[in-house]
């Protein structure tokens, strides 16, 4: 008799082939992902950095760097239940099933080496010639964020590198990182101890910087040694500035910005107010003073900033997990520009 139901037209099957090795490198993939770190690219770190395992174990190497990477896709899973992820689509097959010391001694033995060598391969950006809100003008975006949101296991050896913060009490880790707006692609990472400072970090990446690029940072990042050592890079650059700097005024612009200087370096400085309104009529103001090596304003109007400061803006929401943004959602990101005004229709 024919089916009729609703529910026999609604119901599809979806089948996927998945690549994995044999035998006791089965384990050892990310599903589809794998076509993105591919086991041919985990053997040459791994043989790259001289962690190959001496002897051929249940547990093998190129498997040790899978799983550190599924323990980055499920962070709030222990041992045993990323380890069962990796081989629930493993049917039919053979697969050790280790106990958490096994995978522990397995994550140890693999150490950071190749993962950082990893991460230094397929770094980079990641955004097509037509993506959206990766470029001004002839410029690719990128942008500083940073987070000191991450915490560690509160042992002895922890502290003796990081220091224990006050509250918490647990240790943690100040990462920062170069992204690429529009996409969120990474192209560089640094971590270590808060002490030392975001501007600390983000100076350890400005090698990945170059000359078609045009760099976006949040206050903050506004010493005159950072603004200097961006500008020797060859990159463009647009920042905020706090609201304690104050620049001479060489020269007025017919945009209301005006020509400056930072530490012998030549600038342009866009005084903005930017007003926020919500869906419930609620309004937020705020006065910016930005700072930018780009100063023809024929070229650049001060009216043409507003998406590169809102794809700087959504980046730092969601790049990392420290962020706070001011709205419920990210579309509530504000348009700079002098005396604007928008509507997100979304808080």
């Amino acid at each position: 008799m024919p089916d009729h139901s609703a529910l026999s037209r609604t119901v599809a099957a979806i089948t996927r082939t998945v690549r994995v090795a044999a035998g006791v490198f089965a384990p050892g993939h990310l599903g589809e992902l794998t076509s993105i770190v591919p086991f041919e690219l985990v053997d040459a770190v791994l043989a790259e950095t001289g962690t190959v395992q001496a002897r051929l174990r249940n547990l093998p190497s190129r498997v040790g760097v899978y799983f550190v990477l599924a323990m980055c896709l499920f962070p709030e899973v222990g041992y045993r239940r990323v380890w069962a992820k990796m081989i629930a689509g493993l049917v039919g097959l053979v697969v050790v099933v280790p106990s958490g010391k096994g995978l522990r001694d397995l994550r140890r033995r693999v150490g950071p080496a190749p993962v950082k060598a990893l991460f230094e391969v397929l770094a980079g950006p990641l955004a097509q010639p037509h993506t959206p809100g990766v470029r001004f003008g002839r410029y690719r975006t990128v942008s500083f964020d940073g987070c000191t949101s991450q915490r560690t296991a509160d042992t002895a050896r922890n502290r003796a590198w990081l220091g224990k913060r006050t509250g918490n009490g647990y240790p943690a880790v100040e990462l920062m990182t170069l992204v690429e707006t529009g996409t969120r692609g990474m192209l560089g990472a640094v971590f270590g101890p808060t002490a030392e400072g975001e501007t600390s970090y983000a100076s350890k990446l400005l090698h990945l910087l170059d000359a078609g690029m045009l760099v976006l940072w949040d206050k903050g990042f506004d010493s005159n040694m950072f603004l200097t050592a961006v500008a020797g890079t060859g990159a463009q650059f647009l920042g905020r500035l706090r609201g304690n700097r104050r620049l001479p005024v060489l020269a007025r612009l017919d945009d209301g910005s005006y020509l400056s200087v930072l530490n012998h370096v030549p600038v342009r400085v866009i005084d903005a107010t930017v007003t926020v309104t919500c869906a419930d009529a609620t309004t937020y103001t705020g006065v910016y003073r930005l700072v930018t090596s780009l100063r023809d304003p024929r070229r650049h109007p001060a009216t043409a900033w507003s998406s590169s400061i809102t794809s700087a803006g959504n980046t730092n929401r969601r790049t990392t997990p420290c962020a706070t943004p001011s709205c419920t959602d990210e579309s509530c990101a504000p348009a700079t520009r002098p005396a604007s005004s928008r509507n997100c229709g979304h808080c």
